[in-house]
């Protein structure tokens, strides 16, 4: 019998336990705060050589373990970081490890859409699974058939509820507002994000140029003149896309721009460039740590929400058994 199928048809599991990564602290500490319980001990040790050793405080044999960690820069040290850590659990014999990734990387890589080329992303689904993973956690991935490469149960969640209850709250600060999107593929779920604000939607069509972070804005279709945007994309990483968006609309009449967006990756030079645009407001939240003096840059325009509630709260429906779905009313 698998190992998988011997874990889950064993019976309890024990009480929760949290890990966190180094990758994002804060936010680990935010869902243990929601959840009411310390996260456990653990030593990184880092080598000379630069290889990584985990060594937990205390057993976590028989516990329903959770592990935080996000995956953003420095990706490999951190992915190494998370698969290290599964593993260690897994030879402590813990009941049930639950990898809680709030950004997966390599994302991007879900497909061969080139001749020679890797589909990276199912090759960090198997390295998860592989370290010791029962389950995942995750947010918003770019691309939903990624789903289809984990061979484990998971959730894969949205911060989209999160990003919309703050612009419904904030909705008389909006003038003749409409839902934009930089990328023909994220059309789906603005359009999900445009009903729940009851505004009329708007897309871009881009095309990228090469394998580099290049693309090139060429279409806008629909109607932006003299109304407030809310331009919605699930990350951004260089904010090439973002910026060329945000001139092409304020070139088309709008009035204002509104950047909402799940992950913030802000690879160089993201920040400069947030920083000097004509942007009203900048709204994301911490699936990846902001740096302090990135935060200082882009001032009081930039919004950030926590997903440690909605983490939070999933973790504690995981592990009581109860469906997430109604959190959602699904």
């Amino acid at each position: 019998m698998p190992q998988l199928a011997r874990r889950e048809t064993s019976g309890l599991y024990g009480d929760i336990k949290l890990y966190a990564g180094t990758a994002c602290p804060e936010l680990a500490q935010k869902v243990a705060s929601h959840l009411g319980v310390s996260l456990s001990g653990r030593d990184i040790i880092d080598f000379p050589n630069e290889n990584l050793l985990v060594k937990l405080h205390d057993s976590a044999r028989g516990a329903d373990v959770y592990v935080i960690q996000t995956t953003s820069r420095p990706v490999h040290r951190n992915l190494m970081e998370l698969l290290i850590m599964l593993q260690t659990l897994r030879l402590d014999s813990a009941a049930r490890i639950t990898a809680v990734v709030p950004y997966l990387t390599y994302a991007r890589s879900d497909k061969k859409d080139q001749p020679r080329v890797p589909i990276s992303a199912r090759l960090v689904t198997d390295m998860i699974e592989v370290a010791g993973a029962d389950r995942y956690m995750t947010l918003d991935l770019h691309a939903g058939q990624i789903q289809g490469f984990f061979s484990i149960p998971g959730d894969v969640l949205t911060a989209f509820h999160i990003l919309t209850g703050y612009l419904n709250s904030n909705r008389e600060q909006i003038k003749d507002p409409v839902v934009v999107t930089t990328d023909l593929g994220f059309a789906k779920k603005a359009r999900n994000l445009a009903e729940k604000l009851s505004v009329p939607l708007a897309l871009i069509e881009k095309r990228r140029l090469n394998n580099d972070a290049c693309a090139e804005a060429l279409t806008l279709v629909g109607d932006v003149r003299g109304m407030d945007v809310i331009l919605v994309d699930d990350e951004v990483d260089t904010a090439g896309s973002a910026i060329q968006a945000v001139n092409l609309l304020i070139a088309n009449g709008a009035n204002s721009v509104r950047l909402v967006f799940v992950h913030p990756v802000f690879s160089d030079p993201a920040v400069e460039r947030l920083a000097g645009a004509p942007i009203a407001e900048i709204i994301t939240t911490d699936t990846v740590p902001i740096l302090a003096e990135s935060q200082e840059k882009m001032g009081d325009r930039l919004k950030i929400l926590s997903v440690a509630p909605l983490l939070g709260e999933v973790i504690r429906r995981a592990h009581e058994g109860r469906s997430v779905g109604e959190m959602f009313n699904e």
